[in-house]
């Protein structure tokens, strides 16, 4: 996305759902880029979110990308729903896909754009055969199911795999290819902010950082640098 520029995404996790289009709104003034939406289904991560109609009410309340992270398990029963509801970027988990080619396929089919998310003990070369498909790496850098825990210091290195496995793949960079866009979710604050886009990742998913504080224009700009 754009040139692979440092792009913010709040994530409504931590948003005020009594609020919703308001918070989204706010985000949208103060310079987020996206907005990032947690979808838990209770079996793969424990805890249980939104769905597609939330998705939906998104869509109305903002002109931003949704980037809608499916921790659910058979991301293809409900792919298709979620990019109805408006979903602009749609990742999955290499951890409960099936078929990871036949679902990013599907997720092309349905309009949206595919990416692939790897948790903090799955191996990122695990995702690497698929980086000529997708659009964005999503790397955990906490355990997925709940918004303010602690930022994991080990992904450090697997951005850096990434970002250079990314850089030396010429194919991901010749003509009008785009090459995907790394994402990071989980602890991002000012300071790991720093951290990990000195490692190589281009978005940066916040929610207790922005939501929490007072002045989300202000906490927007700190994660910027």
């Amino acid at each position: 996305m754009k040139g692979n520029k440092l792009l913010i995404a709040p994530s409504l996790l931590s948003a005020d759902f009594t609020r919703l289009a308001e918070e989204i709104a706010a985000v949208e003034r103060a310079g987020a880029d996206l907005i990032h939406v947690d979808v838990m289904d209770g079996h793969f991560v424990p805890n249980i979110t939104v769905g597609p109609l939330i998705v939906k009410a998104a869509r109305k309340a903002t002109k931003l990308p949704l980037d809608v992270h499916l921790m659910i398990e058979n991301p293809d029963r409900f792919i298709p729903d979620f990019a109805r509801a408006g979903a602009d970027i749609i990742t999955i988990h290499v951890e409960t896909s099936k078929n990871l080619d036949e679902d990013i396929e599907l997720i092309k089919m349905n309009g949206a754009q595919p990416g692939v998310v790897v948790n903090p003990a799955t191996p990122v070369e695990s995702i690497f055969r698929v980086l000529d498909k997708v659009n964005m790496v999503l790397l955990m850098s906490v355990s997925p199911g709940f918004a303010g825990q602690k930022f994991m210091p080990e992904v450090l290195e697997k951005i850096r795999k990434l970002r250079e496995k990314i850089t030396n793949s010429p194919h991901l960079n010749e003509g009008n290819n785009m090459p995907p866009d790394i994402e990071v979710d989980g602890g991002i604050t000012p300071e790991t902010a720093k951290l990990v886009i000195k490692a190589g990742a281009n978005v940066l998913v916040a929610g207790s950082s922005i939501f929490y504080s007072k002045d989300y224009a202000a906490a927007i700009k700190g994660l910027r640098g």
